[in-house]
C-alpha cells in the first residue's frame, strides 16, 4: 500500500468529498481524483461511492481503509521510536481538547511541561469531546482530553476528575419558583422553558439529546454556543436553563445568588474527565510525560 495514497483517501473520507480534501491537503482536484483512480486500478476494485453526497466507502473501500489506518499507524509509530532514540527530548504532541477545558487545564499542565521538554511543540485542536473522541480513534490525534465515558475498546482511557451533569437556571424561571435549587430532578420539569445549548459535537449535547429524545421533549432552544461561560451567563440573563457540568459552575461562585442549580435523573452513562489515546498508538517518552502531569499535577482548574 501506498501510505501517501493512503493518507489521501483517508482524508476525502474525513473531509466527505474530493473538492474539499484537496483543498486541506494542497492539491488539485484533478490531481487527487487521479491519485485515488489509481491508487483503485492497485487494489483492483472501487474504493468509493461517488454518487453519494457526503461520498461514502465501497465494501472494498471499507476493507482498504481499516488497512490504511493500521499501516499508517504503523508507519507513525515506527517514526516515533526512531525520532525518540535520536532525539528523545524533540518532537511534537497532537493534542485534542475542549476550548472551555483547554482554558483550565493547559496554564497548570503546560509550564510543569515546558519546563521538562522545552523543545517539544504542542499541536493543540480544540473541538468538542465528541469530535475529538472521533478524530483519535481515526489517528489524527496522539492525546485527548475529553469527557465522556469508556465505551470504545480500541482506546485507552486514563481518569482525570468524575464529572456530574446539572441544569443551570436563573432564579427567576417558573421551575426555579417551582422546585428548590439542589433538588433532583426529570428533565421533563424544564420542557417548559427556554434553553442554552452546548453546540452539536460537544459532549454535553449528545447527552442532552439523548434526555430528549427519551422523554419526548421538542426544546424550545434560544441559544447554541461552543462556550460553557457564554451558555452559564446567557440562561441567568434570558431567565433560560443550561445544562453544564457542575465544575464549571463551581468556578463562578459570584453566580450562586442569582441561579439554581439541580441533578438530572435519567443519565444513564456518568460521565468522567479522561486523557486517552489508542491502544496501539506508540507513545514517546515526552507524551508519557505529558500524561503523568496531567494526571498527578495538583488541579485548582477542576475546582
Amino acid at each position: 500500500m501506498n501510505t501517501k495514497h493512503a493518507q489521501y483517501i483517508l482524508t476525502v473520507l474525513q473531509e466527505g468529498s474530493i473538492t474539499a480534501a484537496a483543498r486541506k491537503l494542497y492539491v488539485s482536484q484533478p490531481s487527487l481524483s487521479q491519485m485515488i483512480k489509481l491508487a483503485e486500478t492497485n487494489l483492483g476494485a472501487p474504493i468509493f461511492n461517488r454518487n453519494t453526497d457526503p461520498i461514502t466507502l465501497t465494501f472494498a473501500g471499507q476493507k482498504y481503509a481499516e488497512a490504511a489506518r493500521q499501516v499508517l499507524t504503523i508507519n507513525q509509530n515506527l517514526a516515533r521510536e526512531i525520532e525518540e532514540i535520536n532525539h528523545e527530548d524533540y518532537g511534537n504532541i497532537r493534542l485534542g481538547i475542549p476550548v472551555q477545558r483547554a482554558m483550565q487545564v493547559l496554564p497548570y499542565v503546560l509550564p510543569r511541561f515546558r519546563k521538562q521538554f522545552p523543545l517539544v511543540n504542542l499541536d493543540l485542536h480544540e473541538h468538542g469531546s465528541a469530535t475529538i473522541e472521533s478524530m483519535i480513534l481515526e489517528g489524527a490525534l496522539d492525546l485527548a482530553c475529553l469527557t465522556t465515558y469508556p465505551k470504545h475498546e480500541e482506546l485507552h482511557y486514563i481518569l482525570i476528575e468524575d464529572e456530574e451533569l446539572v441544569l443551570f437556571t436563573s432564579k427567576s424561571t417558573s421551575l426555579a419558583k417551582r422546585i428548590p435549587s439542589g433538588s433532583e430532578i426529570s428533565i421533563t420539569e424544564a420542557k417548559e422553558e427556554f434553553f442554552v445549548c452546548s453546540k452539536p459535537g460537544h459532549s454535553v449535547r449528545t447527552t442532552q439529546d439523548r434526555l430528549f429524545v427519551m422523554y419526548d421533549i421538542q426544546p424550545r432552544i434560544l441559544l447554541e454556543t461552543t462556550s460553557i461561560e457564554v451558555g452559564k451567563r446567557t440562561a441567568l440573563a434570558c431567565d433560560a436553563v443550561f445544562i453544564c457540568p457542575i465544575n464549571y459552575i463551581e468556578m463562578s461562585p459570584e453566580l450562586y445568588p442569582y441561579c439554581s442549580i439541580y441533578p438530572i435523573k435519567g443519565i444513564e452513562n456518568r460521565r468522567s474527565f479522561y486523557v486517552c489515546h489508542r491502544k496501539d498508538h506508540y507513545l514517546t517518552k515526552y507524551m508519557n510525560a505529558f500524561i503523568r502531569i496531567l494526571t498527578e499535577v495538583e488541579k485548582p482548574f477542576l475546582h
